[in-house]
């Protein structure tokens, strides 16, 4: 808004029933608006000005439907999906879940995702299905029923919740159910809202996503639509960046009591200014030995872990500051810029400079 016009704003403030004003009596030339209902969708093209969806469902998306011809916001569920599995995978875990919201499509489209990409890896993961009845809808409830199908699950047990709020939820339903997080169950979110997750008991690991820049794209591309510039239809993606992690997945199963000690020093560490010298005087075993029980429960290296830690922490550094790159390569670790740039374009596919500026601007 700033950027291109001093923009006039109509919010609905109740987020679960929104109301479309009357455009051409208050004057709006514009809407990016979720569109929960049938009734929400005929008031935004009664209005018939341009407008940005966000999560268009499959149904809304099928080739009929007006709603399809509208541009829309949405998050990359196989990027998000990935994300989860690969942070609850470096945990060791070997059973999984996911609990999601029914009726929104975006949920469910995160659990297709999650589910294959772990059926791929050969896990079959348990996925909660909420009540029917209107009854075991009320959050009260719920909790009750949730609580009740998380101790019928195999532990330790990696859990991902669609969004931040879902993942509380989650938290909660563990402590009424006297499960331990993350010992029995190791719960990850979405979304990264720093002061929700912060709150919640333990902390809430969760998934950070490219909203900020997805909000910008999808105001620069309403701005272009009003002045009729662009008449196409057009998708803003919101990208999966990288997972925070807090207390909430700060297990690592202990099948090797030395692997997972090695573990948990690399990640303290960050793994800057750490050799597999140094990981093997702190765990007090032979480097030999250690390599060898890394190799038969990881199926890697102690210099693999060490460089996709810290790969991770420079992925961070890129995305939220604005250090050059020969300092993002040196704060992470990786000493030599030059053997940085290759090593994350080899596993990135991209140059951290062209990552930076696809993901920030």
């Amino acid at each position: 808004m700033r950027h291109h016009h001093p923009w006039m704003f109509y919010i609905e403030p109740d987020d679960f029933e929104q109301v479309v004003p009357k455009m051409r009596v208050w004057g709006g030339t514009g809407i990016i608006a979720r569109i929960p209902n049938d009734r929400v969708a005929q008031a935004i093209l009664d209005a018939n000005v341009p407008t940005i969806a966000l999560g268009l469902t499959d149904e809304q998306l099928l080739k009929g439907n007006p709603l399809s011809r509208l541009s829309d916001v949405s998050s990359d569920a196989t990027q998000v999906a990935r994300l989860a599995v690969d942070h609850l995978m470096a945990r060791q875990l070997t059973h999984f879940a996911y609990v999601g919201i029914e009726g929104r499509a975006w949920s469910r489209r995160r659990e297709e995702a999650f589910t294959s990409s772990l059926r791929d890896l050969g896990h079959v993961p348990h996925v909660y299905r909420p009540q029917k009845r209107q009854r075991g809808r009320k959050l009260d409830k719920e909790l009750e029923i949730l609580s009740a199908w998380l101790q019928t699950l195999p532990t330790p047990l990696g859990l991902f919740a669609c969004d931040d709020e879902r993942g509380r939820q989650v938290l909660e339903a563990c402590r009424l159910g006297m499960l331990k997080v993350p010992e029995d169950v190791a719960v990850l979110g979405v979304d990264n809202d720093e002061v929700f997750c912060d709150l919640c008991d333990p902390p809430l690991s969760s998934i950070v996503l490219n909203a900020e820049t997805a909000g910008y794209r999808a105001a620069e591309l309403l701005d272009e639509m009003m002045q009729g510039r662009v008449r196409k239809t057009r998708k803003v993606l919101v990208e999966a960046l990288h997972v925070v992690g807090r207390r909430s997945t700060g297990v690592i199963d202990a099948r090797d009591g030395d692997v997972a000690a090695a573990l948990k020093f690399i990640r303290e560490k960050q793994g800057n200014g750490v050799a597999v010298n140094d990981v093997a005087a702190e765990v007090a075993i032979p480097r030999r030995r250690l390599e060898k029980r890394f190799r038969e429960v990881l199926g890697r290296s102690v210099l693999d872990d060490i460089q996709l830690v810290r790969l991770e922490r420079s992925k961070r550094l890129l995305l939220e500051t604005s250090l050059p790159i020969y300092k993002v390569a040196e704060m992470s670790g990786f000493g030599s810029c030059s053997y940085f740039i290759n090593f994350f374009e080899q596993y990135v596919g991209d140059t951290p400079r062209r990552y930076r500026l696809r993901l920030t601007t």
